[in-house]
């Protein structure tokens, strides 16, 4: 992928769903431009990339939109987080800063060096993580202009095992992990998502990772927007770290195409 390839894609669902998949942190794409500005050599890269990346989401995702009866809406990140993590806050507000893991990172999932000290990252985030966040806000006003609500499904997963970078691993890793907002996560969302997954066994709740992305113009104010982060567990659908896919993988998506299915109606 060169620099002047779009970083993301919306894809068209059915004309009636409120539905948008979420796929933000699949890809292991980085143009030649920004990987110049990244100190590890292409050894160590690929490793990151194994351990950083949401492998396979994407093919869940997909299937999922294939199979379910009403076709949503998907937002794909082309661009691997290495780049820019759409899903941080750009500012202060976002807490992973603390181990140099911003809307731009400065440090690997080991806390090693990523970028050099004092890098810029204002020249990415206009670049990259600005405009994404635009074209995001930009769905969702789609959906609210066409059916009345959005329902924003987050689809990630999750190493078996913490990573050094982890706030918060020290809690419960279970095969699904559901993670909701007190503003924007209703009731019967949750109830759903739980329902969707409960053959995988415990469906856990915002942990290790907890929260729902939602565009930041509806954040907080617009109840019309729903969201939901589905986090699977790596060992679940594919071989750690940054394997192939297993198995697993079609029952996940069917579970999402559930989901999916329970969002719509």
């Amino acid at each position: 992928m060169t620099p002047a390839a779009p970083s993301f894609a919306f894809l068209p669902g059915a004309a009636g769903s409120p539905v948008i998949l979420h796929v933000p942190h699949s890809a292991r794409e980085i143009p030649a431009d920004v990987r110049a500005g990244i100190v590890l050599d292409d050894a160590a890269l690929e490793r990151e990339l194994d351990h950083i990346t949401d492998s396979h989401t994407l093919r869940i995702a997909e299937e999922a939109a294939r199979t379910a009866p009403q076709t949503p809406w998907m937002f794909v990140n082309r661009l691997s987080r290495l780049v820019v993590d759409p899903e941080r806050f750009p500012d202060e507000r976002e807490e992973m800063r603390a181990v140099g893991m911003g809307a731009v990172y400065t440090r690997t999932t080991h806390r090693e060096p990523l970028r050099p000290d004092g890098a810029d990252p204002e020249p990415l985030v206009a670049r990259y993580f600005r405009p994404y966040a635009q074209a995001m806000t930009d769905a969702v006003a789609d959906r609210l202009a066409a059916v009345g609500r959005a329902v924003v499904i987050d689809v990630h997963s999750y190493p078996c095992a913490p990573l050094p970078y982890e706030l918060h691993g020290g809690g419960p890793r279970p095969p699904v992990c559901l993670g909701t907002d007190p503003f924007h996560t209703p009731p019967d969302l949750l109830a759903a998502a739980r329902e969707a997954f409960a053959e995988f066994g415990e469906t856990g709740l915002d942990s290790p990772f907890s929260g729902a992305y939602v565009p930041l113009e509806h954040y907080g104010r617009d109840s019309r927007v729903s969201a939901l982060m589905v986090e699977i567990r790596r060992d679940t659908y594919m071989s750690e770290p940054g394997g192939p896919a297993g198995p697993g993988l079609p029952r996940l998506a069917s579970a999402l195409a559930a989901l999916v299915t329970a969002a719509t109606a």
